[in-house]
């Protein structure tokens, strides 16, 4: 598995994605939207052609006008296809934003700011996607391409820079992050931090573990268990030596043995939103609302670590 991270790319943006897309990739979108902005869009492309124009799988083309919407549609042999609007802006104007785009055997899972935003149906086969293309009046801090065989990517031996969960800069190795993992969370949470984490689960799992701690306490004010016996995803908190009360209702168990996976947490003012795999799953509400004591990330249980960031 390797992941290829590339920074503040010049605008406009047209760069190849290596071996293609195929399901289970995950591309994430980081920048800003200029106050004066009146439209932006990011194209995944069947090669770079200007003339003829390539085919477009997937336009992503967030518009301002009015009270905003955003269209997504599709571009064969030069002709538009019908378009799919959304009369709903994620995007706010001079404020940062990050759209995951996830790859399924028969759509694109979309989703901003850590909240699953909408699926677009595949019209034509997405493996023929070898380019990204990012147009208009946008800032783009780094674009990630999450891809399958770290074998095939020549790529894979540059030294990228890439994001760490301190929020310095690193140059990447081969190595995986050590389970059980502990990470300091800069700065601690605050309204508004996405924290977003990439892995494999094992072959055989039993179960694993998200945890957010407090450093100077044994306070846990966020414990995430995938339980994959019973298929529960377990939510509580461990606050003044005890446990609190489970919340278990999910509508479905979003994680698979031997299978790659990202979740998506958001901290919001009054609670966590966490998507996974680019779709919204569930909120839980903040029972420890001192968000700045926050500052330890732990992983533990059944998985390979990939990568995690935080913003």
């Amino acid at each position: 598995m390797s992941d290829l991270t590339i920074f503040n790319p010049v605008i406009p943006y047209n760069g190849a994605i290596f071996g293609g897309l195929h399901r289970g990739q995950m591309i994430a979108v980081q920048g800003m939207v200029p106050k004066e902005s009146k439209r932006f869009q990011v194209d995944l492309q069947c090669g770079s052609c200007e003339k003829p124009r390539a085919d477009i799988a997937l336009h992503f083309n967030p518009r301002f006008r009015k009270s905003g919407c955003v269209v997504c549609n599709t571009l064969v042999l030069e002709r538009w296809g019908r378009e799919e609007i959304k009369y709903e802006m994620p995007f706010k104007k001079g404020e940062p934003f990050e759209i995951i785009f996830f790859v399924t055997v028969d759509k694109f899972k979309i989703a901003v700011n850590g909240k699953h935003f909408l699926d677009y149906q595949h019209r034509i086969n997405v493996e023929k996607v070898d380019t990204l293309g990012i147009f208009g009046e946008v800032q783009i801090q780094a674009i990630s391409f999450l891809t399958s065989s770290e074998q095939d990517n020549p790529y894979s031996n540059l030294p990228i820079k890439k994001t760490d969960a301190s929020g310095t800069h690193t140059t990447p190795t081969k190595t995986q992050l050590a389970v059980p993992y502990m990470g300091k969370i800069k700065a601690g949470l605050s309204p508004g931090r996405v924290i977003t984490i990439q892995g494999k689960v094992d072959k055989n799992p039993d179960r694993f573990a998200i945890n957010f701690r407090v450093s100077d306490s044994t306070d846990l004010p966020l414990h995430l268990a995938l339980r994959f016996k019973e298929r529960a995803f377990v939510r509580n908190s461990f606050l003044y030596q005890s446990w609190g009360e489970e919340e278990r209702k999910i509508d479905y168990f979003p994680f698979s043995p031997d299978a790659y996976f990202e979740v998506i947490i958001y901290c919001g003012s009054d609670c966590f939103k966490i998507a996974v795999n680019g779709e919204h799953l569930l909120e839980y509400k903040h029972r420890f609302t001192d968000l700045s004591k926050i500052d330890m990330l732990e992983m533990v249980g059944d998985l390979q670590l990939i990568d995690i960031r935080t913003w």
